[in-house]
C-alpha cells in the first residue's frame, strides 16, 4: 500500500513538469514598477500635489507628486484628505498615476 501511495505521489510531483520561464524584457521592460504612498495632502495645485505621512515615533515623510492628464482621481481632492497615490519614478520626478481620497468614517 506504501509502495503505491508513493508512486502516485512521485507521479504527481514529477507530472508537474518545469513552468516556462517569463518572456524577458518584452513587457516589463516597458511599464516602470509603481509605488503606493499614503498621507494627509499639504499643498494641491493642478500639476502637483504633497502628501505628509505621520508614523508614531518616526519622522514625517513628506512626497510631492506631479499630476498629468493620465492621473486619474478618485473622490474629491482637497485639503487636508487622507489619499493613497500610485505612482511611478521617472526622469522628471515622482509621477501620480492614480490617486484614491480615503473619506473618513463617522462612528
Amino acid at each position: 500500500m506504501h509502495a503505491v501511495f508513493a508512486g502516485v505521489v512521485f507521479l504527481l510531483l514529477s507530472s508537474s513538469g518545469t513552468v516556462p520561464a517569463r518572456a524577458q524584457g518584452s513587457a516589463g521592460a516597458e511599464q516602470p514598477h509603481s509605488e503606493f504612498f499614503s498621507g494627509i495632502v499639504t499643498a494641491l495645485s493642478t500639476e502637483k500635489i504633497t502628501v505628509v505621512r505621520t508614523v508614531l515615533g518616526k519622522n514625517s515623510d513628506m512626497r510631492t507628486f506631479s499630476i498629468t492628464a493620465e492621473t486619474r482621481v478618485e473622490g474629491k481632492l482637497r485639503l487636508k484628505v487622507k489619499v493613497t497615490v500610485r505612482f511611478v519614478k521617472d526622469e522628471e520626478g515622482e509621477r501620480a498615476l492614480h490617486i484614491i481620497v480615503r473619506i473618513s468614517q463617522k462612528k
